[in-house]
């Protein structure tokens, strides 16, 4: 199978968001998908909040990988992982491991002292994938996340 792995390019957008709302399905979360191509375009190519790695088989975007920058108060720079999605029809044919590795050579070369993401305590396969290429799973610690409501619940205090 040939494959190249590439940055994304704004008319790739709609098929991304396609491999979000597959990896909301296989997490039995498809209602929390909220964003739209329009909100994929815009933050990734208007204001440049995000890059995107894409695996294009034959036309095809079959796998993708979005990041951005953070910054650590203890580390400086980082990299954040925000998504690494096969299809499921392709996994277990490289595609997630070429994205992976061009995610830490991409935050290599930007000078960063970390990469970062998370990943479902359920997603065995992942996890066993990421410590076997050196990745430190952080077991105690926390995710923490704060919707709308929440959010506009503390600042009408």
């Amino acid at each position: 199978m040939d494959y190249t792995i590439r940055e994304a390019e704004k008319k790739d957008m709609p098929q991304v968001l396609e491999l979000i709302k597959e990896l909301a399905a296989y997490e039995n979360a498809s209602d929390q998908v909220e964003i739209e191509i329009s909100d994929l375009e815009k933050e990734g190519f208007e204001e440049g909040n995000f890059k995107c790695f894409v695996a294009d088989v034959e036309g095809k975007i079959e796998g993708m990988a979005l990041v951005y920058f953070r910054f650590s108060t203890w580390k400086g720079r980082t990299v954040h992982l925000e998504d690494l999605i096969v299809r499921e029809s392709m996994r277990g044919t490289g595609l997630g491991g070429a994205l992976y590795q061009t995610v830490v050579k991409y935050g290599h070369d930007n000078g960063v002292r970390r990469v970062e993401w998370v990943v479902s305590e359920g997603n065995k396969n992942a996890i066993e994938f990421y410590e076997n290429t050196g990745a430190d799973i952080k077991k105690n610690w926390y995710t923490v996340h704060m919707d709308e409501t929440g959010i506009k619940k503390n600042i009408t205090k």
